[in-house]
């Protein structure tokens, strides 16, 4: 079993009741024992696009994701472009979180990055510190090492099934579990 660390994909557990997480992974982008944990939900598409937040970038139809339930008023993003974006902090291997905002809204606006290399986050998951010790001592969560194919899956309402997948086969009956276990 790995440790929680950056880079750390935290899979909901099947018969998680809270809303907030239910079928969710979340990347862990900081975690200390002594301050908390951060992250970003990462398969939880919404309706919105970029432009419908950028008044300068109305034209940018990029869909935006429900990163957690914290700071919905904090745009994230992770991409795997660090040779076009600078400044981003490398979570996982090939996976950046954030970096120079201005050339990453440029390169969209050109069309010179793709859907498949950025996305868009609105809000965050948080935990206080030991919070997440907790969580995992109740077996809230499961946990893989991030890759940046699950992270920029081409289809986001698959990354709960594909990260459970990274376990390995003795999990994928995980995958079939209802949410409500009284309906097995």
């Amino acid at each position: 079993m790995i440790d929680v660390s950056c880079g750390t994909l935290l899979i909901a557990e099947p018969f998680m009741k809270d809303p907030n997480f239910q079928r969710s992974v979340v990347l862990i982008c900081e975690h200390e024992n002594s301050a908390g944990s951060f992250g970003i939900t990462i398969n939880r598409l919404t309706k919105d696009v970029l432009g419908d937040y950028l008044t300068d970038f109305e034209n940018i139809r990029l869909p935006v994701f429900d990163g957690g339930p914290v700071g919905k008023e904090n745009m994230h993003f992770l991409h795997v472009r660090p040779d076009l974006i600078e400044g981003g902090k490398e979570i996982a291997k090939g996976i950046y979180w954030s970096g120079d905002y201005a050339s990453a809204m440029h390169l969209l606006n050109d069309h010179a990055i793709s859907i498949n290399e950025i996305r868009f986050y609105l809000g965050y998951a948080g935990w206080e510190k030991n919070q997440l010790k907790e969580e995992m001592k109740e077996k809230s969560w499961m946990m893989v090492d991030a890759k940046p194919s699950i992270v920029f899956h081409k289809n986001p309402s698959q990354i709960w099934k594909e990260s459970v997948k990274q376990m390995g086969k003795e999990f994928h009956p995980v995958i079939h579990y209802p949410l409500d276990p009284s309906y097995n």
